[in-house]
């Protein structure tokens, strides 16, 4: 008799045999029957025994957290809470699991979470764990269907390359054969190329490597990103494309996992769009009226950007950010130059993303090599995608970890990160 999953079991009639396979999570033995409360990927149910001697035996010996199987005949006469159980006929073991756990998978004990990311495999068991994952697989769905509705096709690029992305110290070398190479801060340079290619609207979902320092609660050292980079568009084309994607991403996880938010008791709205949108220097306005001195070509604090938030509901864009402060593949605003076609992305005072209208201009792009203190040579593969024709085009990397984090409302990326990078973790 083949499998059938537990969240499948409403939909058989009164009486049918079923056979399941499962983690038994718990094992209740009274004086006449036992229940086995067992669990798989799509939900949980309770299997009745009547205690003869062998059934009784068989079941005093299970372990918790072993896989089992159990065969019997769907009952949705049950008094049990969720009005259907298994009468079973028989259980076996089929895979035994050590006892004691290393974690707790149902028991109120509380654990740290470097205790819980040791032992990860015990921990995505939980419930209101796995729901993370599901909620933020569902939301990347969602974004990928609105891109693929806005014509955007979907790519993969190298991973290994032989220059910085975004210039700088935040690389993570590797030996390649006989040559120094770096794992890739993002898919920035093959995107830009791809619009020289004629690709039009292209997008990647894959990870991204950044060597930096950080170990804070919003930071990883690997990460995934969702890329997009479109011709013919600037910075505000861009910014569009990044609230509606959003947008799409929280309307279908909602639809789809109403279960999984009640398993981590909370709710969330769809975002309204457009999202406000206030310049570098209207912020800089904002913060001398609250008396902060505050110069011209700094980063917003975090305690700066709190302030600035407090003024919205949710997601914000600040906008105009200086050359000085952004990467040399951003574009200059047109009527002033000390500006760029620029957005952060902004969740009160957590940055979600980044984008811009790119230079499309190859004499420019190599200005603002030089101005970088870039060399130029490192990049010529890329500079040359420029000379023969390159749109117009502009673009946004999105970290799914981080927006994931912000939607939920929790304190911790790796709490969105199924085996996290960071400063001091590399296993498991």
């Amino acid at each position: 008799m083949p499998r059938t999953y537990i969240g499948a079991l409403r939909g058989f009639d009164d009486g049918t045999d079923v056979v399941i396979y499962g983690w038994l999570q718990e094992a209740r033995i009274m004086k006449n029957v036992s229940f086995l409360i067992l669990r798989d990927n799509t939900g949980i149910i309770q299997a009745t025994f009547k205690n003869d001697e062998a059934t009784l035996e068989a079941i005093k010996r299970i372990n918790r957290e072993s896989i089992v199987k159990v065969q019997g005949v769907i009952n949705k006469k049950s008094v049990s809470k969720s009005g259907i159980e298994i009468k079973g006929t028989s259980v076996s073991v089929v895979n035994e699991a050590e006892a004691p756990l290393p974690l707790p998978v149902i028991d109120p004990v509380q654990a740290d979470l470097e205790t819980r990311l040791n032992s990860r495999f015990i921990d995505l068991r939980k419930r209101n764990v796995s729901a993370i994952f599901r909620i933020e697989s569902s939301l990347l769905w969602g974004i990928r269907e609105y891109l693929h509705g806005q014509n955007f096709i979907e790519v993969h690029t190298p991973k290994i390359v032989a220059a910085a992305t975004e210039g700088g110290a935040d690389l993570f070398p590797v030996r390649y054969f006989e040559k120094d190479a770096y794992l890739n801060q993002s898919p920035q340079l093959y995107k830009e190329v791809l619009m020289s290619a004629g690709f039009d609207r292209v997008f990647e979902v894959g990870p991204a490597f950044r060597a930096e320092e950080h170990n804070t609660t919003r930071h990883l050292n690997e990460f995934t990103s969702i890329d997009i980079e479109m011709s013919f568009a600037d910075h505000n084309d861009a910014m569009s494309m990044l609230e509606n994607a959003i947008k799409s991403g929280v309307e279908n996880a909602i639809r789809a996992n109403n279960d999984d938010f009640e398993a981590l008791g909370i709710s969330i709205g769809v975002p309204e769009t457009p999202f406000p949108r206030i310049t570098y220097e209207k912020c800089i306005e904002l913060l001398s009226s609250e008396g902060i001195d505050f110069k011209f070509g700094d980063d917003f604090s975090p305690d700066h950007l709190r302030m600035i938030g407090s003024r919205f509901k949710g997601f914000y864009f600040i906008t105009e950010w200086p050359a000085s402060v952004r990467p040399f593949y951003t574009m200059p605003k047109q009527d002033d130059p000390r500006l760029t076609n620029s957005f952060d992305l902004q969740y009160r005072e957590i940055e979600v993303t980044s984008g811009a209208q790119r230079v499309h201009d190859p004499k420019m792009l190599v200005e603002r090599f030089r101005e970088k203190k870039l060399d130029v040579k490192s990049f010529q593969f890329y500079i040359d995608a420029f000379k023969y024709g390159m749109p117009p085009h502009a673009g946004w990397g999105l970290g799914l970890e981080r927006l994931t984090m912000i939607l939920l409302g929790l304190n911790n990326i790796r709490e969105t990160t199924l085996f996290p990078r960071d400063r001091t973790r590399i296993i498991p």
